[in-house]
């Protein structure tokens, strides 16, 4: 009987037809040739339950790639398989195991890893899709593009990192790009002396990439005081005599400076880097601004000091900001006087001629040291039942009703997931569930509590642009799209009321997504797991 190294999970993704795994960052030996001996057929079901279909490729590493069904939930999944299994499978098996513990929309999830000694392999969710690589291939992308697949993977690499782990293998071959537009980031791999540092100093690379075709093979893969880089067939960074790397505006026309500067400043090992999640949230920036067609006003700038913190702006910067902020004072005063002009110099009168009725607001002009004026308090937004409706990307949207139900001021009554068995997450069966807010319109948000209808849910809210079409793929889309958490999140919730704060003064939102990813067991082991939202209210200014 084969032997399972750990439990079927539930929410990953492998590439399409023509995915590349294991193209990163390679071991010191040379890949080892595909031993044939005993190999599968299509048609073979491995652990009575996984149909080999298709072989798409053999990988750098040694390893063959299938397009596989599952026949028990009959859904494509993609089959890595390795010759021979027990020791030499042994890393490829643990970082399949390491994977699945992280759930990320943009994180290719493991579902099953198996060793049965002649041969070893590990199950993922199939995507239809390519590699970055291969896009790239097509011609470089545009800057918007380029922003929001960085963005994707940034988010995936925080979320790794927060469990204490690394990926250790970011590079163009492991991004996915599906047909939905969703981007997956597979085939994590660390052989010990990858750190934080290495991932994050990646990203730099991945936009390197994506902006010029070209791979900066050094810098996208040393870590503080290595001497380690990867080995790819893909063309390194343009250099000059020196062999300083090109900044991407110098290789092709139209990439913003602001963008330049920030996958410079990521590839310079002068520069100390920022955490994964500090990064993801300032992609997450741009990625939204290039969507809203915004202007933007430039990037998180990293200094050499220990705390990687921003730059203050440069001596130039700050007297083009004084020199706006001047315009814009005479441009003010110039449309007071060309108002008071019209009026006239005596008492302004209302339209009947009589006096204009006294707003209670002073006529003398502010001073230095005033304090400044409250701010508004903070009120309920009265929400109905069209601005709200389940986000559930991965299941079979079985479970949208009554998600009205949670924004009617009954608590008594609200919109509850399916019961799951086999675990917290869904059973292993979806990354997680939602609920889309809309807010008619962006708000300061200062609140948003959360009634449950039990404890021990994990939970956490989180913004985005706008909404997508309701069916699966948008749902994935949204998902994507929703990767930046605002205010705090809930590991466990040890209340039913759960009150979300800590947002941003002065940040508007018009969509927030409350954003499900464990359940709270019905009854202490009785298996079963689900969770109901009874209420949302959100307060704003």
């Amino acid at each position: 009987m084969p032997s399972s190294t750990g439990p079927s999970i539930d929410t990953i993704t492998e590439g399409g037809r023509v995915t590349q795994v294991g193209e990163g960052q390679e071991a010191d030996e040379a890949a080892p040739s595909v031993m044939t001996f005993g190999a599968p057929a299509v048609g073979e079901i491995l652990a009575d339950r996984y149909e080999l279909a298709e072989h798409i490729n053999d990988d750098s590493a040694g390893r063959q790639v299938w397009r596989g069904v599952d026949v028990i939930l009959r859904r494509p999944v993609a089959v890595v398989l390795r010759y021979p299994g027990g020791d030499s499978a042994k890393e490829m098996l643990q970082a399949a195991v390491a994977a699945s513990r992280v759930i990320h929309p943009n994180l290719v999830g493991v579902y099953d890893a198996i060793d049965e000694e002649d041969r070893a392999y590990v199950v993922r969710e199939w995507v239809d899709g390519h590699s970055l690589r291969e896009l790239v291939a097509e011609g470089v992308l545009d800057p918007a593009r380029a922003t929001s697949i960085a963005h994707a993977v940034s988010g995936a690499i925080a979320a790794i990192h927060a469990t204490g782990m690394v990926h250790g293998n970011l590079h163009p071959g492991t991004v996915m790009v599906g047909d939905d537009g969703r981007v997956v980031l597979a085939d994590a791999r660390t052989d010990g002396a990858d750190t934080p540092e290495t991932d994050v100093r990646a990203v730099g690379g991945i936009l390197y990439f994506a902006l010029t075709g070209h791979w900066p093979h050094t810098e996208a893969s040393l870590t503080a005081g290595s001497t380690r880089r990867s080995r790819s067939p893909l063309p390194d960074a343009v250099r000059d005599a020196s062999g300083t790397i090109a900044a991407p505006r110098q290789v092709r026309a139209g990439v913003p400076a602001y963008l330049d500067d920030l996958t410079m400043d990521l590839l310079d090992s002068q520069l100390a880097v920022p955490s994964s999640d500090v990064l993801a949230a300032e992609l997450g920036r741009l990625d939204a601004a290039s969507e809203e067609h915004y202007l933007d006003s430039g990037p998180l700038r990293f200094t050499s000091g220990d705390d990687g913190g921003p730059d203050l702006p440069t001596p130039s910067n700050r007297r083009m900001l004084i020199g706006i902020a001047a315009l814009l004072v005479i441009a003010l005063v110039g449309l007071s006087l060309g108002i008071n002009a019209l009026v006239g110099d005596g008492d302004p009168t209302d339209d009947q001629g009589g006096p204009t009725p006294s707003t209670g607001a002073s006529t003398q002009p502010a001073v230095a040291g005033d304090p400044e004026p409250p701010a508004a308090t903070p009120r309920k937004v009265n929400l109905r039942g069209d601005q709200v409706r389940v986000i559930d990307p991965d299941g079979t949207r079985s479970e949208l009703d009554d998600v009205e139900k949670a924004v009617d001021g009954d608590a008594n009554e609200g919109w509850k997931t399916e019961t799951y068995r086999n675990g917290s997450k869904f059973g292993n069966k979806k990354s997680g569930m939602g609920i889309l807010i809309n807010l008619g319109e962006p708000r300061e948000v200062t609140s948003v509590q959360v009634d449950f209808s039990e404890s021990g849910v994990a939970a956490e809210l989180r913004s985005g642009p706008r909404d997508f079409p309701a069916n699966s793929n948008g749902d994935r889309a949204l998902v994507d799209a929703f990767s930046s958490r605002i205010g705090n999140a809930y590991e466990k919730t040890d209340s039913t009321k759960v009150s979300f704060s800590q947002f941003v003064p002065g940040q508007k939102h018009q969509y927030l997504m409350l954003w499900i990813t464990d359940l709270p067991e019905t009854e202490p082991g009785s298996g079963r797991w689900a969770i109901g939202v009874q209420e949302i209210t959100v307060q704003s200014r």
